[in-house]
């Protein structure tokens, strides 16, 4: 078991896939990386790569709803920004922060990344509605795909990064420098503002299970790509016994999107009817759907033995992730698509 940093300072617990080591599904995602966002080494994608189909899915959902298709890609980057700041996800802070440089709007990146508010008010709405699921969506209807996709796929990709990454996005902690992340931004900014077409991700997917599409994608390759995302992470949960994976799918259907006091009962009191042989995994994937970033070598040790693989824990902190994202999506379709203000763009 790798349960140390890797010398890039970014892999807790799984070795990632080379791209020169890479074949089948996990080799095709990594060339649509290299293509459609200018690098293949991306570190949440490494770390999924022992488990091809969440890797698939996981990708095929970032590509349709932030990378492609209609809308503003500066305004998605605010809402992948202010969920990862609601999660407290530092590591997609800090890239999502860099990517809004990217998209040239220096200032709306500091602006955001250090807690203010963006001086443009549809910018400002769509923050507020990231960083809190009771707010009305400030779009109309048919900017759902971009906008709820976007939002949904970081509730998603900020548990991954949280559970299996250091903060690490650059070596010695560079990320924190303002420069730093301007400069990075410079550097990928034709890149980012480059249109590409919908739907042409999808082939990554073939093959794999799927889930009935939701009703606020509208039929887009947006939903395609998050049924199918939903399905091959909820799989995961055959990791736990039957009892584990009630308690952790009752414990995530009760939260109230907060996140769980320090020292409390919140993680540990749903465990409490669960055998004890299966409560090792039962917290990794409690923990993963609501409070990520508190799991430690400890509860990892905990729950891997002789049998288990890098695979199987990617698959099971996806099963906490998909299940606490599933939980966040009916959180922000509640509330109305285009009952707020704003702009949305």
């Amino acid at each position: 078991m790798n349960t140390t940093p890797t010398a890039a300072g970014q892999f807790r617990y799984v070795t990632p896939v080379r791209p020169q080591d890479a074949t089948g599904r996990v080799a095709q995602v990594y060339a649509r990386l290299a293509d459609d966002f200018g690098m293949a080494r991306m570190a949440v994608f490494l770390t999924l790569s022992p488990a091809p189909a969440v890797l698939a899915g996981t990708w095929a959902l970032l590509r349709e709803s932030l990378l492609a298709g209609p809308g503003s890609r500066t305004g998605r980057e605010v809402v992948a920004l202010g969920v990862s700041l609601a999660n407290r996800c530092p590591f997609c802070v800090a890239a999502h922060t860099t990517l809004l440089h990217a998209t040239g709007d220096h200032r709306l990146a500091e602006t955001v990344a250090a807690g203010g508010v963006p001086a443009d008010p549809g910018h400002a709405a769509l923050l507020r509605w990231a960083k809190d699921r009771r707010v009305p969506a400030p779009f109309p209807a048919d900017q759902a795909p971009a906008y709820v996709g976007t939002a949904l796929t970081f509730h998603f990709v900020n548990r991954i990064a949280s559970s299996l990454l250091t903060e690490n996005l650059l070596p010695g902690n560079l990320q924190k420098s303002r420069l730093v992340r301007s400069v990075g931004g410079r550097a990928m900014s034709r890149t980012v503002r480059r249109e590409l077409p919908p739907g042409a991700g999808l082939d990554v997917l073939d093959g794999l299970p799927s889930s009935a599409e939701p009703a606020w994608a509208a039929g887009t390759p947006v939903g395609t790509a998050y049924a199918t995302l939903m399905a091959v992470a909820g799989t995961g949960g055959d990791l736990l016994g039957e009892a584990a994976r009630t308690a952790v799918t009752a414990a995530v259907a009760a939260w109230d999107g907060e996140h769980p006091p320090m020292g409390g009962d919140r993680l540990s009191g749903p465990l409490t009817g669960v055998p004890d042989e299966e409560r090792p995994g039962a917290r990794l994937a409690l923990l993963a759907a609501l409070a990520p970033y508190r799991v430690t070598d400890a509860d990892v040790a905990a729950w891997r033995g002789a049998t288990t693989t890098d695979e199987d824990l990617v698959r099971l902190v996806a099963f906490g992730a998909a299940t606490a994202t599933r939980h966040a999506e009916s959180l922000l379709t509640g509330a109305r698509v285009g009952a707020g203000a704003g702009s949305g763009r």
